[in-house]
C-alpha cells in the first residue's frame, strides 16, 4: 500500500512539473476584519525540490526571499502589506480591507541558494459586512509586527483584550507596525522594539476600564508626560509583552460618526438660458526693463571690467617683468663665466707641476704590460684599440 501510494506522489509530481500547475489559493474575507496569511519556507522547499526527501533522503533549508504583487500591477492592494525580516524567515501578507471586491495576488519565492523561483497565486474576495461599532486601538510596546502576526500569538493577544473589555465576543479589526504610523526606529539592541498597534472591536460598548481614557484626568496626565500607572483592577496582561501603553490607547464609537455628504449631483454642463459668461479680465501690462537691466546690462558690466584688468596685468605690467628677466639672465651668464674661469686656471696649475703626465693619458697605451703600441699600418680609418679586436686568437689575459 506504502509502495502504491509512492507511486501516485511521484506521477503527480511528474505532472505538475510536466504542465507547470501553479498552486491557487482562494480566501474570502469580511470587510473589517484582519486578514494575515503565512508564506511558508517548507511549502516552496518541497517544489524546490520534490524527490530529493522520498528517495535521496537529503533535507534543505534554502534562504528565500518572497515578492508579492496585485496581478498586473507592480505593488499591493493599498490594504494589504507583506513583511519578512530575514531570508530563514517566513513572509506574511496583512491587512484589514476597506470595501468590498476582488484582489489576484501574485506570490513569487526565490531560493537564494539556487536561485530557483515558485510562483503561487492568492485570489482574496472581500464581501461586504457591518463594521462592528465600538472600537479601540492599543499600543504593545514589546512586540514586533512579525511576531504578533501568527494565529497563536493573536490568540493570546486576544484572550488579554477580552478581560480588558470585559466580553469574549471581540474581533481582531487590524494590526499595524508603529513604524507605519510614526515611529521612530529602534536601537539594533536588546531590549528595543518598534511597537505594534492592534485594533480590535466588538458590538458591546466599552467597559469600565477603557471608559477611564476618556477621563480629562487621564488625558491631563498624558500630556503633561508624566508616567501614567495602570487603572486599578485594568492590569490583565498575562504576559509582559501584551501590556498595553494606556497613554496610546484610542476608543472608536463609530455609532456617533456624522453620515458622510451625499455626493455631488453631476450637471449637464450647460449654462442654463439667460446667463451671460463674463470672461476676467486680461492681466494688466508690466514694464520689462528693470528686468532687462538686471539680466543683461548688470553681467555686461562685469564683462567690460574683468576684459579691462586683464589687458592691464597682460600689456602695461610687461617692461617690469622684462627687466627681472633681463637681470636674471646676467646674474647667470656671470656664474658660468665664473666657472670657465676657473677651469682654465685650475689646468694651468696642473701643468705647471712638472709632473709627467700618467701613462694612462698616453695613446695607445697597453696597460698590461705598460708599453706603448705603434699604431698599426692600415688603410682603414679606424684603429683597434683593443689587441684581441686584431688578433682574435691571442690570449690577452695576464699569465704568471
Amino acid at each position: 500500500m506504502a509502495g502504491c501510494r509512492s507511486w501516485v506522489f511521484l506521477l503527480t509530481v511528474c505532472a505538475v512539473s510536466v504542465f507547470g500547475a501553479k498552486a491557487e489559493i482562494k480566501f474570502t474575507i469580511p470587510v473589517g476584519k484582519l486578514f494575515t496569511y503565512e508564506l511558508k519556507r517548507e511549502t516552496f522547499q518541497s517544489e524546490f525540490e520534490p524527490l530529493s526527501k522520498l528517495y535521496a533522503g537529503r533535507l534543505y533549508d534554502d534562504p528565500m526571499i518572497f515578492k508579492c504583487n496585485r496581478q498586473y500591477f507592480p505593488d499591493l492592494p493599498e490594504w494589504l502589506r507583506f513583511t519578512q525580516r530575514h531570508p530563514f524567515d517566513n513572509g506574511f501578507l496583512y491587512g484589514t480591507p476597506t470595501s468590498p471586491g476582488k484582489s489576484i495576488i501574485e506570490i513569487y519565492a526565490v531560493n537564494k541558494r539556487s536561485y530557483e523561483t515558485a510562483r503561487h497565486i492568492l485570489v482574496i474576495k472581500v464581501t461586504a459586512e457591518k463594521m462592528l461599532p465600538y472600537q479601540a486601538e492599543f499600543f504593545l510596546k514589546l512586540r514586533e509586527i512579525e511576531k504578533v502576526l501568527p494565529s497563536t500569538v493573536q490568540t493570546e493577544i486576544k484572550q488579554d483584550l477580552q478581560k480588558l473589555w470585559d466580553t469574549e465576543a471581540l474581533e481582531i479589526v487590524n494590526i499595524s507596525n508603529a513604524l507605519d504610523q510614526g515611529g521612530r526606529v529602534p536601537l539594533p539592541l536588546a531590549g528595543h522594539f518598534e511597537g505594534v498597534y492592534v485594533k480590535v472591536g466588538s458590538e458591546q460598548y466599552f467597559s469600565d476600564c477603557l471608559q477611564r481614557v476618556l477621563t480629562p484626568e487621564h488625558q491631563r496626565q498624558c500630556t503633561a508626560g508624566a508616567k501614567v500607572k495602570v487603572p486599578g483592577g485594568c492590569n490583565f496582561c498575562s504576559i509582559p509583552s501584551n501590556c498595553i501603553t494606556w497613554c496610546k490607547t484610542e476608543l472608536f464609537d463609530l455609532t456617533k460618526l456624522e453620515p458622510e455628504p451625499p455626493a455631488p449631483t453631476m450637471g449637464s454642463g450647460i449654462l442654463d438660458a439667460g446667463i451671460d459668461f463674463d470672461p476676467p479680465e486680461s492681466p494688466p501690462s508690466r514694464d520689462y526693463l528693470p528686468d532687462y537691466l538686471v539680466t543683461v546690462i548688470v553681467p555686461l558690466i562685469l564683462a567690460v571690467i574683468l576684459c579691462a584688468l586683464l589687458a592691464y596685468v597682460m600689456f602695461c605690467r610687461r617692461e617690469g617683468v622684462a627687466k627681472r628677466n633681463a637681470r636674471t639672465n646676467q646674474i647667470q651668464l656671470y656664474h658660468q663665466h665664473t666657472i670657465h674661469g676657473d677651469t682654465d686656471e685650475l689646468r694651468n696649475m696642473a701643468g705647471n707641476r712638472g709632473v709627467p703626465p700618467p701613462l694612462s693619458t698616453l695613446p695607445m697605451f697597453n696597460c698590461r704590460t705598460g708599453e706603448r703600441a705603434s699604431p698599426l699600418q692600415s688603410d682603414s680609418p679606424s684603429i683597434p684599440l683593443i689587441m684581441a679586436q686584431h688578433d682574435p686568437y691571442s690570449d690577452t689575459l695576464p699569465r704568471k
